[in-house]
């Protein structure tokens, strides 16, 4: 009976034990810092105003992705012999994506936007006409596509087929553009903006929303309009004639003392407050590859059960089971002059691109990873992946830059616009009026100094990272000529490419295409295979879709198979 005793008595001590380690906050009220024990917004002190932020807003079209470990690179033959998919391991983390690839209506929405913002006195727009995708991709020597040249991007008979003819770099000027106005609408529901603001007449030139600078610079978005003069100008018109930007929830009342009137002071949704999503930006070529395969279709407990070949389970680009059996699961070539099957049993659907949501999902939920169109992701092409130096997260293009300031300010760009002259004549803007200005870091170059960097860790010394670790420099040394040609890093001149000096298509300017399209043989839908074009040019069967970063760690509910739960 004793020894019972004992035994019930060292039980619910381990347990209080447990529980009282196991406290997240120690002696630490409710509401009180952890840090200080101070009382949190107490008399004007310290005020964290994320303390009712729950989870990221999820932004229009996107789907959550959760990361995790996969191995990227080909599952197949290299029956191309182009060596530049070796398996290697990797992490992704979180993010979202978008369910599908930007429309031919969003990017009409787009271009409608820059058309009404941007007209100048004249009546010109270089800006709108610098964002038009390049219809004459459709063009082809021996092929009658003129219909298509005038009515794929706005006939409503493809509005919900995938945009092409554009550009890796137009296609980053969409994200840019997509995150301001998606933001722009989050603040004005949330009452940060006033409503109606962002429709209105007002919006002309650099009297626009841009997200960088509400953060940075609040004072200075819409023209120098998001402040207290600006409301009272508002409350003071009469005649109902000066637009208000402030919403109500971004003016704070100042009470006056004695004689003085009350005032309005304006502050903005800052970073702390968790509601400014970050930037629609093209993925990564990890992040796509990894959206792609939907390993989740073939993961048990906590391994994958195999290897996947398709973003479908299976060998095969065919449906096996159900009525629709032998009908194929993407849009692509099936063989020589052969595009859609035979009339009245077309086994694709589609002749061109299709509609994005043809055909099923794949098992996190995304349409159109395999075929319809091939897509740009953000890196720059090397055939190779150096995971030594990372095998997280892994992305080739990073640019680093800091905010040009004026007295310790970022600055903004008022009235120029800046556009980036490509070798094939064509410009297209770099950065638009009203957006923050940028200039890169320390210039100088990583891999002549690979040894010193790592050694040192001077982590975002250099700026531009386009070509690190590349093995450029190496190629140099081995010719014995350092101030000679590159392996990679080729020069440009103002008209053409300088082909006396050109070793390679490969050069800072060739991004990675993934995907299958209309075009390709199956060999092309398996999301490892990899592809690059220069920036600036477009094609019949490129287009595009945007993800996002996810911020904060993704509790998942843990389930035998499938995809997790948040």
């Amino acid at each position: 009976m004793l020894r019972k005793c004992i035994f019930t008595l060292t039980v619910l001590a381990s347990i209080t034990i447990v529980f009282t380690g196991c406290s997240r906050n120690g002696s630490v009220k409710s509401g009180e810092s952890s840090a200080t024990g101070w009382k949190i917004g107490e008399n004007g002190g310290f005020d964290y105003k994320g303390k009712d932020y729950k989870d990221q807003i999820q932004g229009p079209n996107l789907i959550l992705i959760h990361g995790g470990t996969f191995t990227k690179g080909r599952v197949q033959d290299d029956v191309m012999k182009d060596w530049n998919n070796a398996p290697t391991r990797m992490q992704v983390r979180s993010f979202y994506m978008d369910e599908t690839e930007v429309t031919n209506l969003m990017y009409i929405e787009y271009l409608d936007w820059l058309k009404r913002v941007f007209v100048q006195e004249d009546g010109t727009n270089p800006i709108y006409i610098s964002a038009l995708p390049d219809t004459l991709v459709w063009r082809n020597q021996l092929g009658y596509y003129d219909d298509m040249v005038n009515n794929y991007l706005r006939h409503p008979a493809f509005r919900t087929h995938p945009v092409v003819g554009v550009s890796w770099q137009q296609a980053n000027n969409f994200a840019k553009w997509r995150t301001n106005r998606v933001n722009e609408l989050i603040l004005e529901e949330k009452g940060w903006i006033a409503k109606g603001a962002r429709t209105s007449d007002a919006i002309k030139g650099r009297v626009n929303f841009d997200t960088e600078t509400y953060l940075k610079r609040p004072d200075l978005v819409y023209g120098e309009n998001y402040t207290a003069d600006n409301v009272r100008a508002a409350e003071n018109d009469t005649e109902d004639q000066t637009q208000s930007f402030v919403g109500r929830r971004a003016q704070i009342t100042v009470r006056g003392e004695g004689t003085e009137e009350d005032d309005v002071k304006v502050t903005n949704a800052s970073v702390e407050y968790g509601i400014v999503l970050p930037e629609y930006r093209l993925p990564t070529e990890s992040e796509w590859e990894y959206a792609a395969l939907g390993l989740a279709g073939i993961r048990e407990y906590n391994s994958y059960q195999g290897k996947k070949k398709y973003p479908w389970s299976g060998d095969t680009s065919r449906v096996t089971q159900s009525r629709n059996a032998g009908d194929q699961l993407a849009n692509f070539k099936q063989g020589r002059g052969d595009y859609s099957g035979v009339a009245g049993w077309s086994n694709d659907d589609a002749e061109i691109t299709a509609d994005v949501y043809q055909y099923p999902p794949n098992d996190f939920g995304l349409y159109g990873m395999a075929g319809n169109v091939s897509e740009w992701v953000a890196d720059v092409y090397r055939p190779l992946t150096n995971n030594e130096v990372s095998d997280m997260n892994y992305f080739r293009g990073n640019l680093f830059q800091t905010y040009i300031t004026e007295d310790g300010k970022a600055s903004v760009n008022n009235d120029v616009i800046n556009y980036d002259d490509n070798p094939n004549g064509r410009s297209v803007y770099s950065q638009l009026p009203g957006s923050i200005q940028k200039q890169n870091i320390v210039p100088n170059d990583f891999d002549s100094e690979f040894t010193n960097e790592q050694l040192l860790n001077t982590n975002g010394l250099a700026a531009d990272n386009l070509a690190y670790a590349d093995g450029d420099k190496l190629y140099q040394r081995e010719k014995g000529n350092p101030d000679g040609e590159e392996m990679y890093t080729n020069a440009f001149d103002e008209t053409r490419i300088a082909e006396e000096k050109r070793l390679t298509l490969v050069s800072n300017t060739t991004r990675v295409i993934k995907g299958a399209s209309w075009k390709d043989r199956a060999y092309w839908l398996d999301p490892a295979q990899r592809r690059y074009m220069p920036e600036f040019l477009a094609a019949d069967y490129i287009g595009f879709r945007c993800a996002m970063s996810y911020l904060g760690s993704t509790s998942e509910d843990r389930k035998p198979r499938g995809i997790p739960k948040n």
